[in-house]
């Protein structure tokens, strides 16, 4: 049995991502609770959820609006995910021998062998994007962290919206591809001197592209 407050979750995320919601009107808390027929306090703990995760901001005393993005939501993301990332390659770098290492650099180029046929094929920006984040939640897993991946996870909205607004640039869907294998095969060299300046210019292009577009 789903608890109540993940059924309201996930409704509510199906209805912001399939863009059913507009970003112009203030939505009620108790009206949709009583669409979906769920009780006001699991349906608040939901979207206490989704504000924190970037979707929705919450406006007191009226219900809420979606989270429209800002200079400062692109700012604060691509920090959270150099700092998360770049660590993680140092230290896959430092295990490039190991069968564990090993066995994510396979997984790394399956990931990467599907990113180049939509590259060549259907060009699906929203394709792409799903193989895009598989290679980086690889990464950031590899280290069994769990606070690591509950950070990451919590922001993964963000993430991928901006993903997908860089991705809708000319050339930027190839220059993501070839960034990935120079990331791929410093990993599988064990490149540390280098790895960190690699990831984090992964970062800064998008990056920038994402400030200028806002």
């Amino acid at each position: 049995m789903i608890p109540l407050n993940e059924q309201a979750y996930k409704h509510l995320q199906k209805l912001i991502l399939e863009n059913q919601l507009s970003y112009h009107e203030i939505y009620s808390e108790t009206k949709l609770s009583k669409e979906i027929g769920i009780s006001r306090t699991p349906f608040r703990d939901a979207i206490h959820r989704l504000a924190q995760e970037g979707y929705i901001d919450i406006i007191p005393n009226k219900g809420f609006m979606l989270h429209q993005l800002t200079k400062q939501d692109v700012n604060e993301t691509f920090q959270v995910r150099s700092a998360l990332e770049s660590y993680c390659t140092i230290q896959i770098c430092k295990d490039f021998e190991c069968r564990k290492a090993r066995r994510l650099f396979k997984e790394l180029h399956i990931i990467m062998d599907d990113m180049k046929e939509i590259m060549d094929t259907t060009h699906s920006i929203d394709e792409f994007c799903e193989y895009d984040f598989q290679f980086h939640t690889k990464i950031i897993t590899y280290l069994e962290n769990e606070q690591f991946s509950s950070i990451f996870s919590t922001f993964m909205y963000r993430m991928k919206a901006l993903a997908r607004l860089s991705l809708s640039h000319n050339g930027r869907m190839e220059n993501t591809y070839n960034e990935h294998m120079a990331i791929l095969n410093a990993l599988e060299s064990g490149d540390s001197e280098h790895i960190y300046e690699i990831t984090i210019a992964h970062m800064e292009r998008p990056k920038g592209i994402n400030l200028e577009d806002l």
